[in-house]
C-alpha cells in the first residue's frame, strides 16, 4: 500500500487531527484491555488524570514525554500509541504529510520514519533540537536500545555512563532503558535520526 501517491497531499492539520484520532482511540483501547481506569492509569503513569480525560476525547495533542510516560506505563512500545493496524506492501511516507510530535516547550520535535502500522521491534526517527534545547527522557521498556546518528550540528548524550559530544556524521548505541538526555548547547538547529530496538 502506498501513502500519499493517488491523492491530494494531506494539510499539516488535517495531518495534526489524524494523529489525535489516532492516539485517542489507542489510549483508550490500551487502558481497556488492561482492566485501568483513568485515574488508575494516572496513577500508574504519574500523570493528571484530567489530561489523560482530554487525550482520550480528543481535545488535546500530547507531547512526547506524556506518551513516552504513559507508554511506559502501559508496558507498550512508544509507536503502539500511534498506530493504525496491519503493515503490508510497500509504503511511501511524504515530508508534507508527516505527523511530528513536540516536547512542551516546542524545542523538541520527533517524526517517525517508518509506517505507523503494526507492533515492531524496531523504530526509526528524526529528531531536531532547536538551539537551547534539553529533552530528558525516563528509561523505556527493559531492554531497549537506541542508536542515533547525528546528521547535522553538534549535541551532548547522556547515558547511564556519562556525557558524550557527538559531532556530525558521529553515531552513539546505548541502553535506553534507563534514563538519558540530549542537549543542544549550540546556536543551530541539531538534527539526529534515531534507531530504536525493543524486546517484544
Amino acid at each position: 500500500m502506498t501513502i500519499g501517491t493517488t491523492a491530494a497531499p494531506a494539510s499539516p492539520q488535517t495531518s495534526v487531527d489524524q494523529l489525535v484520532g489516532v492516539i485517542r482511540e489507542n489510549l483508550r483501547g490500551f487502558r481497556r484491555r488492561q482492566g485501568l481506569s483513568v485515574d488508575g492509569l494516572a496513577q500508574l503513569s504519574g500523570t493528571d488524570p484530567a489530561l489523560l480525560t482530554a487525550i482520550e476525547e480528543g481535545r488535546h495533542r500530547p507531547d512526547i514525554g506524556t506518551l513516552w510516560t504513559v507508554a511506559k506505563a502501559l508496558d507498550l512500545s512508544f509507536s503502539s500509541l500511534l498506530s493504525t493496524g496491519g503493515d503490508a506492501g510497500t509504503t511511501v511516507i511524504r515530508r508534507a504529510e508527516q505527523r511530528s510530535l513536540t516536547s512542551r516547550d516546542g524545542r523538541f520535535t520527533s517524526r517517525a520514519l517508518f509506517p505507523l502500522k503494526g507492533e515492531r521491534q524496531v523504530e526509526f526517527y528524526e529528531l531536531r533540537l532547536s538551539p537551547g534545547a534539553d529533552e530528558s527522557s525516563g528509561g523505556h521498556s527493559p531492554g531497549t536500545i537506541e542508536n542515533i546518528l547525528v546528521g547535522r550540528g553538534r549535541v551532548e548524550v547522556t547515558t547511564a555512563d556519562g556525557e558524550h559530544w557527538l559531532e556530525e556524521g558521529d553515531s552513539i548505541l546505548f541502553e535506553a532503558d534507563v534514563p538519558h538526555r540530549y542537549r543542544n548547547a549550540g546556536d543551530g538547529e541539531v538534527v539526529l535520526y534515531l534507531v530504536m530496538s525493543y524486546i517484544l
